[in-house]
């Protein structure tokens, strides 16, 4: 897999709702009602990151959860990053915890 051009990269962040190019990662914070909220959201991620084997970065704080998609091993972004970014969009959709769906 090799890294995206910047012409890519900005042109798949404009479909990815609520997600923004941080250096040469992607990141996006989701805010939740309460903790466990976040906490679930986190977990129901794991199935496709695993399935993918590629997992963000992920921050939780109280009920705020921030992740961040880099390729490490790549040294910056991938496709694998924007699917991982979409996923983790359709997942955060799918729950009915979701108080802000974006940054909160």
């Amino acid at each position: 897999m090799g890294l995206l051009s910047p012409d890519h990269i900005a042109d798949s962040l404009g479909a990815l709702e609520g997600w923004s190019l941080d250096g040469k990662a992607i990141t996006k914070s989701f805010t939740f009602q309460d903790f466990p909220g976040a906490v679930l959201f986190v977990s129901a991620l794991v199935p496709g990151a695993e399935d993918a084997a590629h997992h963000p970065d992920i921050e939780i704080h109280y009920r705020r959860v921030t992740l961040r998609y880099t390729t490490h091993d790549e040294g910056g972004l991938t496709q694998k990053d924007l699917d991982g970014a979409a996923m983790a969009n359709a997942v955060a959709a799918s729950l009915p915890h979701l108080e802000e769906f974006g940054d909160g």
